[in-house]
């Protein structure tokens, strides 16, 4: 359901990297069609935030395993914008690229409303891959009937993130097992960040900020927005509201750094310890050390969400578009990056929890000296196991940012919440209707 990294940032706006060969801005007809004057074939590949493929050499590999293909990859900031400009190529009939991401928020619509528009992965060699993943993550991608739209590239097992150095700053439990040991219930999580606030070190906050806290609690539902028979249920689920109040508690309390997630002020709040812990998906591991850099290895550690409980917060799918001229080579090309192998190199690089069964055991030993040697592996992997299957609804991207944007007015505007939540419900009506 919800946006696993809308802006898990790689760039200040879009990167474009011709890996190979080929440069980012050819204006010639070789260029438009695909195929460089040596006879390659130029694959075209569009993502947001880190997937982690050029990060691990990747696409390096497959180019060296491959020599007749050459790879162009570019990848958007901001999700929903990388989102409103692929909706444009779509309609055009134009533009998208031969292999193009689909975040987990995204993928019902595409599933329900967009089935022309999106190759059918059975009937490639990609197809072989749907087999290797758990039921729920490919049905999510699967149409009414039964065109597989995307193969998934990772899930999202969620735990707490957290600075070390600060914890014991303020006199708090550092030990991952100790700290999940004090915290119980969420409710637990709210009176150790008042704790932390009152002998925090200066400049220090208890969380980043009130959307992030809100999308942790919703991660451990499998009903959120919807229910089983799709109808929207977002605001008459009392999941939804408790979550939205717990989170709208702590940005009035003080207890955020008041930091919009995936800005540049909170991609340096990493750095400066801005915050002492953070909702923590599998994908945010390779995040954090992104932006905290060398200077933070070992100040970081990882425990499991109030109570033990799973949390699965996003996940994405490669898919190809029906206007793509290099179909063949877009599906051997995804069936390669969702090998098994290949997921767990991404997972040893960057933290993307596999979504192929076949990964699963490749990861289970990995721990990461970054994070004071936590066995991320393990953590995530035991998570995972108890995360809920999630229904998903065509309109979950729309509804979850409607919804940080609601408590990010209660924290940095100091709008009651009670009022965020009319205005929610206003704006939502409008847009959903």
């Amino acid at each position: 359901m919800h946006l696993r990294r809308p802006a898990t940032a790689v760039a200040a706006a879009t990167i474009c990297v011709a890996l190979g060969l080929t440069a980012c801005g050819s204006d010639s007809d070789d260029s438009a069609t695909g195929s460089t004057p040596g006879g390659k074939t130029t694959l075209t590949v569009s993502l947001f935030g880190t997937f982690g493929y050029k990060e691990a050499g990747l696409f390096d590999k497959y180019q060296a395993d491959h020599p007749e293909i050459t790879i162009k990859y570019d990848s958007t900031e901001q999700e929903k914008n990388y989102w409103t400009a692929l909706q444009t190529k779509l309609a055009s009939g134009s533009g998208a690229s031969d292999v193009q991401a689909i975040e987990v928020g995204r993928i019902t619509d595409v599933a329900q409303n967009q089935g022309d528009k999106w190759l059918d992965l059975k009937g490639t060699s990609a197809g072989a891959q749907v087999a290797s993943y758990p039921a729920w993550k490919e049905a999510a991608a699967t149409t009414k009937d039964g065109a597989v739209l995307g193969l998934g590239t990772d899930i999202g097992p969620t735990g707490i993130c957290y600075r070390t150095d600060l914890m014991k700053a303020a006199g708090l439990p550092s030990d991952p097992a100790e700290l999940a040991t004090k915290l119980t219930s969420w409710d637990d999580y709210i009176a150790m960040g008042e704790q932390f606030k009152s002998k925090a070190p200066k400049g220090a906050a208890w969380t980043d900020a009130a959307g992030g806290l809100y999308n942790v609690v919703v991660s451990t539902e499998s009903k959120i927005y919807y229910d089983e028979s799709g109808q929207l249920i977002w605001n008459t689920n009392p999941a939804v509201k408790h979550a939205y109040d717990l989170a709208a508690k702590a940005g009035q309390d003080g207890l955020t750094a008041k930091l919009g997630q995936f800005t540049p002020e909170w991609d340096s709040g990493f750095g400066k310890g801005s915050f002492a812990t953070i909702a923590c998906p599998s994908w945010m591991i390779g995040y954090i050390k992104g932006k905290a850099g060398d200077a933070g290895s070992g100040k970081w550690n990882v425990t499991t969400l109030p109570g033990g409980v799973g949390g699965n917060w996003g996940g994405a799918y490669l898919s190809i578009p029906k206007q793509s001229k290099h179909q063949k080579q877009a599906a051997d090309l995804i069936k390669w990056l969702t090998d098994p192998e290949q997921q767990a190199t991404v997972f040893n690089k960057v933290g993307n929890f596999p979504s192929n069964k076949g990964a699963f055991t490749l990861v289970a030993d990995t721990k990461d000296d970054y994070f004071s040697g936590a066995a991320i592996g393990k953590v995530f992997g035991d998570i995972a196991a108890s995360a809920p299957t999630q229904i998903h609804g065509k309109d979950d991207g729309t509804i979850q940012n409607q919804i940080s944007t609601a408590l990010q007015s209660v924290e940095t505007n100091h709008v009651a919440p009670d009022k965020a939540w009319a205005t929610l419900n206003d704006t939502l009506k409008n847009q959903l209707g």
